[in-house]
């Protein structure tokens, strides 16, 4: 009876995800939470898709609004989301692999043509300040050029942009929400060695007024991101459909050198989450629902065993979420 009943539900969640209906933030939920989550992106790169936009996603409330990624597509989707960039208060960026941070040169840039006034804070792990002035660096000619009519005054772009780069265990507090900041296990790196600390791949929790979102970024099993995102209302989790990924890779990379083959293949067996693993994930930390974006290698037709997989472990609401999805 167990099982049936769980059959029914995985049914049920699979026709909502398709008819884009979004589950509340809590059972005894009776207003509407102040900060809604958008998934403007939710492929993982780094090939192109032409349904999918790549890894963002959008927090707002109407006068605030933060993204957590920027991957290629962020900002024309923040504004089919209705988040213009004058609400945009912050970026939080989970590591630097080029889908995470593909469109940050436009939205910085269309930004600065827009003249956008107010403050804006990019936040990332190490080596996020080299990454942003390199991006306000290359806005220079255009910012010379204006647009193009004498006597215009040069604004720098790098006005009212700041960068606060964070490691495991940082605390941000901004605009009424607690963010908190995990370490996870996208890197392989050794502990204690200088990739170790230089290179960094983060997990965000957002503890907003109404309720608490933990996204884990790229990462595969974390037994901090389990800590993180302990009593969680939603838990936004990346997965990888490996056995079609790595086929993928052997169409796509017939080319490439033996050893980065090899290395790939590493990266995707032990870096991501498979659906069993997003149901443990779940499970372990108590959260309130599931809502899997950064699909990689995902087929829409195995969406069912997908959530049968992550049900196996996780009893809770589950939504394998598209772009332009409003949670």
């Amino acid at each position: 009876m167990k099982t049936g009943c769980r059959n029914i539900r995985g049914l049920f969640i699979a026709l909502s995800m398709v008819a884009g209906w979004t589950f509340p933030a809590s059972a005894d939920a009776t207003v509407t939470p102040p900060f809604e989550l958008v998934t403007l992106g939710t492929v993982g790169g780094p090939l192109p898709n032409p349904v999918r936009g790549q890894p963002a996603n959008l927090l707002t409330n109407g006068s605030d609004s933060f993204l957590i990624d920027c991957g290629d597509g962020a900002a024309e989707r923040m504004a089919a989301a209705g988040a213009g960039f004058p609400s945009l208060r912050a970026i939080f960026l989970t590591h630097h692999h080029f889908d995470h941070i593909g469109g940050l040169f436009a939205v910085l840039g269309l930004r600065f043509q827009l003249d956008t006034q107010g403050p804006l804070t990019i936040y990332g792990p190490r080596g996020t300040t080299t990454i942003v002035n390199a991006l306000l660096a290359a806005m220079g000619p255009s910012a010379e050029a204006r647009y193009g009519v004498p006597g215009e005054r040069f604004i720098s772009p790098a006005q009212n942009i700041d960068v606060v780069e964070l490691t495991d265990g940082s605390v941000v507090k901004l605009n009424g929400a607690t963010i908190s900041v995990a370490l996870n296990s996208h890197y392989s790196f050794d502990p204690g060695s200088a990739d170790h600390q230089k290179h960094q791949s983060l997990s965000y929790r957002f503890d907003l007024p109404a309720r608490s979102i933990v996204f884990t970024g790229d990462t595969g099993p974390s037994s901090a991101i389990e800590k993180l995102a302990y009593g969680a209302d939603v838990l936004v989790a990346e997965m990888i459909d490996l056995p079609n990924t790595l086929k993928k890779l052997e169409a796509f990379a017939r080319n490439l050198p033996p050893h980065i083959k090899v290395h790939m293949a590493e990266h995707f067996e032990k870096q991501h989450l498979v659906p069993a693993e997003v149901g443990k994930m779940a499970s372990r930390a108590r959260v309130g629902a599931v809502i899997v974006t950064h699909l990689a290698g995902t087929r829409d037709e195995d969406v069912l065993d997908y959530l049968s997989d992550i049900a196996r472990n996780y009893s809770g609401p589950t939504i394998v979420s598209n772009d332009m999805q409003r949670h």
